[in-house]
């Protein structure tokens, strides 16, 4: 494996960052990533230059507002929210619940738009917050759909947890579980990442076999019935359909025409 370049270790600063830690100094980063001072100091000042990492009092850093402006310039170009919207804002219409797009990337699951229609929604991971990989139907509805290789790798590094919330004791059982929710469309889950709360998640896809997100909505199993988680599902994977559908044709519309200019470019 080659060693890391420059701008995989500058990346690598920037990943340090989390929730469960907000600030760090210097020394600490040191210790973290193992880069020599004069690397580092290099590496802090080109990204608080660019407003990546901001200075506070005590020597720390945190990350910077340019974070917010590249957060809004997605919000406004990502397709997956504004073709998206639509369809949140019908499913908290018709329901009391959160409606949710969760980004599928690398090997992380990461809500980018929601919408509520109720006062205090029951949901613990908002727009920015990572969820977990294991558990709860945004997980299952991606993991169903993907390539056997890839779901081996993550199912044998998640096994226990997936144990753990009833999928097992087997792999077999587990796989079992992801070709039921590959037929249905839909996975559905009762309190595995908020307790209380009934998730239900279909894929999203852009023109790929494999999905790039994921629709969801989280709702109090106190505001449910039979009925109307059946009626949810219905509703949830229909909606991802329909997104789908125009994300596939946006991007072979987008396909068409970049093979076009091509053609015409080297004519």
């Amino acid at each position: 494996m080659s060693a890391p370049n420059s701008v995989e270790r500058i990346i690598a600063v920037l990943d340090v960052f989390s929730e469960d830690r907000l600030e760090w100094t210097p020394e600490q980063l040191m210790a973290e990533l193992g880069y020599s001072r004069p690397t580092l100091y290099r590496y802090l000042k080109s990204l608080r230059e660019a407003g990546f990492l901001a200075s506070v009092p005590g020597g720390g850093f945190t990350l910077g507002p340019r974070v917010v402006e590249m957060d809004f310039l997605m919000r406004k170009s990502d397709r997956l929210v504004r073709f998206g919207k639509v369809h949140l804002d019908a499913l908290v219409a018709s329901f009391p619940c959160s409606a949710l797009l969760v980004r599928w990337y690398g090997e992380k699951l990461l809500c980018v738009a929601s919408e509520v229609s109720v006062e205090n929604p029951v949901t613990s991971y908002p727009r920015g917050r990572p969820m977990p990989l294991s558990r709860g139907a945004i997980s299952r509805a991606i993991m169903a759909f993907l390539p056997k290789r890839k779901l081996n790798r993550i199912v044998s590094g998640q096994l226990d947890d997936l144990r753990g919330i009833g999928l097992g004791p087997d792999v077999s059982d587990i796989f079992d579980v992801l070709r039921q929710i590959r037929r249905d469309g839909v996975a559905e889950a009762h309190g595995e990442v908020t307790p209380g709360v009934i998730g239900i998640a279909a894929p999203v896809f852009e023109g790929a076999a494999t999905p790039i997100a994921t629709l969801s909505v989280t709702i109090s199993a106190a505001a449910t019935t039979p009925e109307r988680i059946s009626a949810i599902r219905d509703r949830v994977r229909s909606a991802a359909n329909a997104l789908s559908a125009e994300l596939g044709e946006r991007r072979e519309r987008d396909d068409t025409t970049d093979t076009g200019l091509r053609l015409v470019h080297t004519g």
